[in-house]
């Protein structure tokens, strides 16, 4: 995991590219989770390392998005307010969804300091508690934020806690990605702030891929990817949402019969599957009136509607207002800072 010499967030959107952000292209891809990552245009903050020795704790307070570190050396405690403690060893990494308040602790019985004080007094990008000559742990981590508009679309689909161990199989890449992130932070070169912005999503990626494959399969779209029917037919909705996909057809690609697919579909993604697409759509659609990519028109036609009128109508129906008038208001909230960064410098200290 990697520690920057400055806790900086990167207000660079990421520059990753997805199907919907260019006029006249066909929304969407066969990757679900791509799109998802693409929608969200995630933000993200790399916070100071922390070495700590003897007894020692720190609370963070509850965060709206994602968080996520690991465990460089030694081992700490993790508790989320209102959960059992899990201890974290050596290798491990941790992500966290829209989490209430919580600790890292050696002891939970030390006296928590508050994360946002404590990370004012970091020096060459890290922050100490107790005796410089006693170091027993050594934690990084930083965090996201994603687009509120379609944020929960990740978030609700999350967990609390990720918890991917050490004798993970899967960890293996997670450390691959972990070095070349304390590579670029050691090389200090031009454009250094936005390798570490993506390789920070990739880390995020790979820790959703742990997830996604685990035994104990998570609910949600997420968990449903893994499914060999009802992923084949998630995949086939992301890659074509202007295709008037019927039940029959879905069904049809997942190898099942139409009763079968619908009750499957519903209890591991929690939406009947033409719902489901109808959502979908109308994210897409939400941020590309954000940033006025496509007329309504053309609006109406990449996501599979046969006229202006349909789309607005689904598209009232979901949002809650006419297509206009969320571009309108979008327009005009979006001509201010964002929530998490700094209009003058574009960095946080945190």
């Amino acid at each position: 995991m990697v520690c920057t010499r400055l806790a900086t967030i990167h207000n660079v959107e990421s520059r990753i590219s997805y199907a919907s952000s260019t006029v006249g292209s066909p929304l969407g891809s066969s990757d679900p989770i791509a799109d998802a990552i693409g929608l969200l245009r995630p933000r993200t903050v790399i916070d100071p390392g922390l070495r700590a020795a003897r007894s020692w704790a720190v609370r963070f307070d509850a965060f709206p998005h994602v968080k996520i570190g690991g465990v460089v050396r030694g081992e700490c405690w993790l508790a989320l307010d209102g959960q059992e403690p899990v201890l974290l060893r050596e290798g491990d990494f941790y992500l966290l969804g829209n989490p209430p308040s919580y600790r890292m602790a050696g002891s939970l019985t030390a006296e928590p300091q508050a994360a946002e004080a404590l990370w004012e007094t970091a020096r060459n990008g890290v922050v100490r508690i107790g005796p410089e000559t006693e170091e027993d742990t050594y934690l990084c981590g930083g965090y996201f934020w994603f687009d509120q508009p379609n944020a929960s679309m990740l978030i609700d689909v999350l967990p609390r806690l990720v918890h991917v161990r050490a004798t993970d199989p899967r960890n293996r890449l997670l450390v691959h990605v972990a070095e070349l992130l304390n590579s670029e932070v050691e090389n200090n070169a031009v454009g250094r702030s936005l390798v570490l912005d993506h390789l920070a999503q990739i880390l995020f990626v790979h820790v959703l891929r742990a997830h996604a494959e685990q035994t104990d399969r998570p609910t949600g779209w997420l968990g449903a990817l893994n499914d060999d029917g009802i992923g084949a037919a998630l995949r086939a909705m992301h890659a074509d949402v202007a295709h008037r996909w019927t039940l029959q057809e879905l069904a049809g690609i997942s190898r099942m019969s139409r009763s079968a697919f619908a009750a499957s579909f519903k209890r591991q993604v929690g939406t009947a599957p033409l719902e489901y697409l109808i959502q979908w759509r109308m994210s897409l659609a939400r941020d590309a009136l954000r940033r006025n990519t496509r007329s309504i028109s053309e609006l109406a036609a990449a996501t599979g509607y046969e006229s202006e009128s349909a789309f607005s109508t689904a598209f009232r129906r979901v949002a809650g207002s006419s297509p206009r008038q969320f571009r309108d208001t979008a327009h005009r909230v979006d001509s201010g800072p964002r929530q998490g960064e700094l209009a003058e410098s574009g960095t946080v200290r945190r």
